[in-house]
């Protein structure tokens, strides 16, 4: 006869960060600020596609942006360069941001006076996947480089997102990447994805990705 318990602790965290996650969903929708979750590997062009949407927005919408990182505040004096409200958090080793992480990052920042904020989560297409921050949607970057069979052995994070950015589009002649393999086996993970083509660096399809912003952030204020 067994003596000891066995306790699912990664059962209770989840539980737990997802009960926090649902309550600040609740404070964001009263203060009408709207939070995406944005996730990607290192080097797909976060960063830049975040600038790109400050450039697009910044005259029509308020915009904070929450850079998440190990150590380091790169990415924040980049974004702060563009005169946007940002703030650096870091997660001490953790691969990932939780709602709580993310709820002091808001309370850190101040939303007050800000409709619409990016979370640039941690740069990992596992971890990331699995936390609930709180947002009011999910968005992810992959870019062309990375290759097209990413969502074969990350498919979770495929699954979890409202929109797909596929990144770098200005060099796909250069690599073996087959954009139709992608959209087909995506939408067969989640049926439901946007998925837009995009180019940080040239700008491609920022304007489309602009207006998708556009319509859930009114969506989310007038709901």
């Amino acid at each position: 006869m067994d003596t000891y318990k066995v306790l699912e602790i990664k059962q209770s965290v989840f539980q737990n960060n997802d009960r926090q996650a649902d309550l600040l969903r609740e404070d964001l929708k009263k203060e009408k600020t709207f939070l995406l979750n944005l996730m990607s590997s290192p080097g797909s062009g976060k960063t830049t596609t975040v600038l790109r949407t400050i450039e697009a927005l910044k005259d029509e919408i308020k915009i904070g942006i929450l850079e998440a990182d190990i150590d380091s505040d790169v990415d924040a004096n980049t974004v702060s360069k563009t005169g946007t409200k940002v703030i650096q958090l870091h997660t001490g080793g953790m691969c990932h941001l939780d709602a709580d992480m993310t709820k002091q990052g808001l309370l850190g920042m101040g939303t007050e006076d800000v409709d619409f904020v990016i979370l640039e989560n941690v740069g990992n297409l596992v971890c990331p996947a699995e936390f609930d921050t709180g947002a009011s949607k999910s968005a992810m970057i992959l870019s062309v480089p990375e290759g097209h069979d990413k969502s074969l052995k990350y498919p979770l994070m495929f699954s979890i997102v409202d929109v797909l950015l596929i990144n770098k589009m200005d060099v796909i002649e250069y690599f073996d990447f087959d954009l139709e393999a992608v959209t087909q086996h995506v939408k067969k993970l989640n049926p439901n994805i946007k998925i837009i083509p995009i180019s940080a660096r040239t700008g491609e399809g920022i304007e489309e990705w602009a207006e998708w912003i556009r319509k859930e952030v009114k969506n989310w204020n007038s709901n």
